[in-house]
């Protein structure tokens, strides 16, 4: 059976052939439970859209931008590969927009060329603190363990070596071995082979602390893409038979991204996540420039009645705190234009606050569609 299409906020078909078996499946995980909402009319996704993998059938939930159609699903792919970044050869953009290609392969591709090339360039290690019984003193004596040394012919010593059975590649082995539980990419086994000193660790991604100098900098990237993968794979089964999983990423999160990025190449003075503290307050308003703060809302919205009133002191406080007398709410057009304007305060505490949409909807290949989005939104500058 080829590739199922379903869509953020949009009740799932019950003529779909699977249904049956896809609802118990969302029913009976609880990992899925926050990313769908269910109530007496069926189940539909939330805003997450991405990849779920279910009894080796493959679904895309793909954004509502336009009408109903296969477009959504490479608009959201170009949004993703531009939004994070994603450096791919030519082949690779028009396999991305082949609906059977998987979006975890995108970034699980761009992991394991990213650390080949590194691990090309020579394997990162660093000094690592060890405590063994040996035959020979090395490093330092420790007395107190060598007072119960049932090996009297051996000295317990404290030393230092230089290796590469360390935290960063113990993460990296880490971060491989689940990959491969889901794709099948040859670099992952080059990495994986790289990695063969390294000891294996189940390792709470959740809680690293891991620190980078000159010496290691150059693995930041690999890092935090293989972070980034983590964070959204969701494993919903510990058969190896059943490779069902989820890998789903925020639309507000994705959208946000999409368009800081895109602003920053309009403008030189744009900042994201520009942060700003006045007394308790701390403010980090989406993407600041020196003429416009624009904060981003992946909701769907009408008209200025749809505006919530913590949207319009959210904008006030931060034009007034910032100086900014220009702000924008921006948003995603889901099938409605908007354009409004409001002002906020009054006096020297005057803030205009305009209300646009964003129109997503393209239909041509990835160069073209940033090139189009870039367009439009200059136009509301």
């Amino acid at each position: 059976m080829g590739l199922v299409y379903l869509y953020e906020n949009c009740y799932i078909d019950t003529q779909l052939a699977s249904y049956d078996v896809l609802i118990a499946h969302i029913q009976n995980t609880p990992k899925l439970h926050s990313y769908f909402n269910v109530d007496f009319k069926g189940i539909k996704p939330k805003n997450y859209c991405g990849f779920l993998s279910v009894a080796n059938q493959g679904y895309f939930i793909v954004p509502k931008i336009a009408d109903e159609n296969h477009q959504n699903l490479n608009i959201f792919i170009y949004m993703l590969i531009y939004a994070y970044d994603i450096k791919l050869k030519n082949e690779d953009l028009i396999e991305s927009s082949s609906q059977e290609y998987h979006i975890y392969e995108l970034f699980i591709r761009l992991f394991s060329d990213a650390l080949l090339d590194e691990f090309k360039k020579g394997i990162f290690k660093q000094y690592i603190t060890l405590q063994e019984n040996l035959k020979v003193l090395r490093g330092k004596y420790i007395i107190e363990k060598n007072f119960n040394n049932f090996y009297h012919q051996n000295i317990y010593c404290e030393f230092d070596e230089f290796s590469m059975d360390n935290e960063l590649n113990r993460f990296f082995l880490y971060a491989i071995r689940m990959f491969k539980k889901f794709s099948n990419y040859t670099n992952l086994h080059r990495c994986e082979a790289i990695l063969d000193e390294v000891t294996y660790l189940n390792v709470d991604f959740r809680k690293l602390n891991i620190q980078f100098d000159r010496m290691s900098s150059r693995y930041q990237p690999s890092f935090e893409i293989a972070l980034m993968i983590l964070q959204r794979l969701i494993p919903m089964t510990q058969k190896s038979s059943d490779r069902s999983f989820a890998f789903l990423f925020d639309m507000a999160e994705v959208f946000e991204k999409f368009v800081g990025r895109l602003y920053q190449e309009i403008d030189s003075s744009t900042v994201l996540q520009k942060q700003g503290n006045y007394g308790s307050l701390v403010l980090r308003p989406d993407i600041y420039s020196d003429a416009l703060i624009i904060d981003t809302k992946y909701k769907k919205i009408a008209s200025r009645s749809d505006l919530k009133r913590d949207d319009k002191y959210q904008m006030f406080v931060y034009g007034v705190n910032f100086r900014i007398k220009d702000t924008m709410l921006l948003y995603p057009k889901h099938l409605v234009d908007i354009e409004d304007s409001l002002e906020l305060g009054k006096g020297k505490d005057l803030i205009t606050l305009r209300m646009k949409s964003l129109n997503l909807d393209f239909c041509g290949g990835y160069d073209g569609f940033i090139c189009e989005i870039k367009r439009r939104l200059e136009e509301m500058r």
